[in-house]
Order: structure tokens, then C-alpha cells, then sequence
């Protein structure tokens, strides 16, 4: 079984580290490229380009100007400690041990537009690049069009190495777009999460996005293996709806 997470804007490069063990990405020319292409633009630019405050417009263009493929440990960190929003709080790595770590290792994919794909102890600098810029490279008009298939073969080839060949997509629409689904040789499931709004079951953003990040902590902490164990999940008081679930899509309510 294979997990995928969106990567989060909000990032602490401050709290200590639990450890010193990190990974280098594998994409880094890439990444590069990308770098050398975004410190080539204005503050002003950037800004308008990613629709940012002023103040987060010059912030990444520093960002983007001191940008090092060495990714000293010293000043990158592992993505996976990195980024801190809702799936991330949902996540909640403070709980996971050492070998839970080491599993999320091999089990744990995080999708980047800077990055392409990341394994959570993946050293990275901070920045923003969301899949969804309309970046125009050599490649093509925006980020999906950079990354082709890259992204797809690389989690193909790591399905290889799982059986049952699972993916288990809780990642967002914007991100999971770079993902090709029918090229893999795997059952792609994608859970969904509703809370109870007004008399009906509805996709409450923060709520869903906390929601993806709970459920790929639990595959990761009970060793999930198989397409059932998914539907197992009771994080943050949701639970399993068999009647509005598909095989490709299992639901999941929250009454509050």
C-alpha cells in the first residue's frame, strides 16, 4: 500500500528535530530548473503569479533567490517536519515512532510542485510552488505540463514493490491532478469525508483536509496492507459508510 498527501503552505523550520536522519530529494535537477525559472521573476511578479500578499511576494522571492541543491541539514529539514497545515495537524507526527518513521518511509508519498514527488525525510529548503501555478517552463504552460509523466512513473515504480498493489490517494484534487491514474497497475482509492452541515453530509474543507491527514497517520501507525484495512478507519469521530461507499471511494460521516 501506497499513500499520497498534498504538501501544506504553512511550514516550521523552527521546533528541534526528534532525530537527525533525513533523505536527499530525488528530483533535484528538476527542482532546480524550477528555482532558476521562478529567481529570474520580480517580487511583483511572483506575487501575481501565485496571487500573494506583498509581503509573501518578497518572502519567496528571497526564498527562491537563496535556494541550494546541496540541502544542507542544517538549514532543510525533512519534508514530512516541514510543512504544518491541517493535514499535517491531522497527521500529527509527534505520535509516530522511530519504526513508524521508517515505514512512512516506504510508504509515504508527498506530491510537490517544486519537488514532484518526496519521501517524508526528504530535506527541503522552505518555499511555494503549488502544483496549480501557471508557470510557463520549456515544457509546456503550467507545472502539470513540466512534470508529465515523471510523477506517475515514479509512484508506478513503487507500487512494484507492494502487494497488494494499493494507492491510496489522500491527496487534493489540485495535486492528485499530476497523477495519472490509468497508467498505474494498482487500485487507486481516494476516501472522502463528510460532516453533517444543515441536515446533510457535505466536504467541509479544513475538516476534510484534517481528515486525509488522520487517515494516512493510522495506515501508516496499524501497517495497513490490504484495501479493507481503509475502511477501518475511526479517526477524529468519522465513520465507515458502507451504503455511499464504492470500491474506489470510501465514505466517511461525522455527526459532531
Amino acid at each position: 500500500m501506497l499513500i499520497v498527501l498534498s504538501p501544506a503552505k504553512s511550514l516550521d523550520y523552527e521546533s528541534k528535530l526528534p532525530f537527525k536522519r533525513s533523505t536527499t530529494p530525488r528530483f533535484l535537477d528538476e527542482s532546480e530548473h524550477l528555482v532558476k525559472v521562478m529567481a529570474t521573476k520580480s517580487p511583483d511578479e511572483i506575487g501575481r503569479l501565485m496571487d500573494l500578499s506583498s509581503d509573501l511576494a518578497d518572502l519567496n522571492w528571497h526564498r527562491f533567490q537563496d535556494w541550494d541543491r546541496s540541502m544542507d541539514p542544517k538549514e532543510a529539514r525533512p519534508a514530512v517536519l516541514a510543512f504544518k497545515g491541517d493535514t499535517y495537524l491531522g497527521l500529527d507526527v509527534s505520535q509516530w515512532s522511530t519504526r513508524d518513521f521508517t515505514h512512512a518511509q516506504k510508504n509515504l508519498r508527498i506530491l510537490s510542485g517544486l519537488h514532484g514527488v518526496l519521501r517524508p525525510l526528504d530535506r527541503i529548503h522552505p518555499y511555494r510552488l503549488e502544483m496549480g501555478t501557471k508557470l510557463a517552463t520549456e515544457a509546456g504552460k503550467n507545472l502539470y505540463e513540466f512534470w508529465g509523466d515523471s510523477i506517475t512513473e515514479t509512484i508506478a515504480a513503487e507500487l512494484e514493490g507492494h502487494s497488494p498493489k494499493v494507492l491510496v490517494n489522500c491527496a487534493s484534487k489540485e495535486y492528485f491532478k499530476a497523477v495519472h491514474p490509468k497508467q498505474l497497475d494498482a487500485t487507486v482509492v481516494t476516501p472522502q469525508f463528510l460532516d453533517l452541515n444543515n441536515g446533510g453530509y457535505k466536504t467541509i474543507g479544513f475538516f476534510a483536509k484534517r481528515a486525509r491527514g488522520a487517515m494516512a497517520s493510522w495506515l501508516i501507525r496499524s501497517r495497513a496492507k490490504s484495501l479493507k484495512s481503509v475502511t477501518k478507519f475511526e479517526g477524529l469521530g468519522y465513520r465507515y459508510s458502507e451504503d455511499r461507499s464504492t470500491r474506489s471511494t470510501p465514505v466517511f460521516l461525522r455527526d459532531h
